[in-house]
C-alpha cells in the first residue's frame, strides 16, 4: 500500500499545531489569527509588485518613477475576530488593492455570502464557480465545504426542533386619515 502524500493544507495545519501548539479553542482561533494575517499581506504585496511591474529588490523599470512607500495599519473583522494587518503603498498613491480594496474592513462576509448560496441549495462546485464570475477569484469547493461543515450541526438541531402543536398569529393593519386637531392637520392611524 502507497503512503499518502499530504496535501499542502494538512501540511500548512500541522506546521502550525507543531509552532503553536495549542490546547484550546481559544488558543487555535489565536494561532489561526496570526496565520490569518500574513496571509492577506502576502496577497497585497503580489498586488503592489503587479501595479509597480517589478518585485520588491528588482530594478525599477526606466519609465516608472513610482516605488514602495511602506506600510498603513489596517484592522480586519474577519470571522474569527479582529486581525491588524500592515498595507502595502506605493509613493504614487495608485495602487488600488482587489483583494481588500482601500476602505473595506470586514472580510467576513464571503463567508456568509457562501452561506447563504448553500443554504439556497446550491452544491459546493457552483458556489465556487459563482464566487469566481462575480468576485473575480476561486475558492475551491474544499474550502466551501470547511465554511459549510461549521454549521450542519445548527442545522440539524434546528431542523430536528420540537414544533408547538400550533401557533396564533395577528395580524394588524392601519389606515393612515388626515385629523385636525387642535391646530394642525396630521396624519393618525386608525
Amino acid at each position: 500500500m502507497a503512503k499518502r502524500t499530504p496535501t499542502p493544507g494538512e501540511k500548512i495545519a500541522q506546521e502550525i499545531y507543531e509552532t503553536y501548539k495549542p490546547t484550546t479553542v481559544e488558543e487555535m482561533q489565536s494561532a489561526l489569527k496570526s496565520v490569518f494575517g500574513p496571509l492577506f499581506e502576502a496577497a497585497l504585496k503580489g498586488e503592489l509588485d503587479n501595479n509597480l511591474g517589478y518585485p520588491k529588490n528588482g530594478s525599477t523599470p526606466e519609465d516608472s518613477k513610482n516605488t514602495r512607500n511602506g506600510y498603513s495599519r489596517k484592522n480586519l473583522k474577519a470571522s474569527m475576530g479582529t486581525v491588524p494587518i500592515q498595507v502595502p503603498r506605493d509613493r504614487e498613491g495608485t495602487f488600488e488593492p482587489q483583494l481588500i480594496q482601500k476602505y473595506q474592513r470586514d472580510v467576513s462576509s464571503i463567508e456568509g455570502k457562501v452561506l447563504a448560496m448553500y443554504g439556497r441549495g446550491m452544491s459546493q462546485r457552483d458556489i465556487s464557480s459563482t464566487i469566481e464570475e462575480i468576485y473575480g477569484f476561486s475558492i475551491s469547493h474544499e474550502q466551501i465545504a470547511h465554511i459549510t461543515d461549521r454549521i450542519l450541526d445548527e442545522v440539524y438541531a434546528w431542523q430536528n426542533r420540537p414544533l408547538f402543536p400550533f401557533y396564533t398569529f395577528l395580524f394588524i393593519d392601519c389606515l393612515y386619515v388626515p385629523m385636525k386637531t387642535d391646530r394642525a392637520l396630521k396624519q393618525k392611524a386608525v
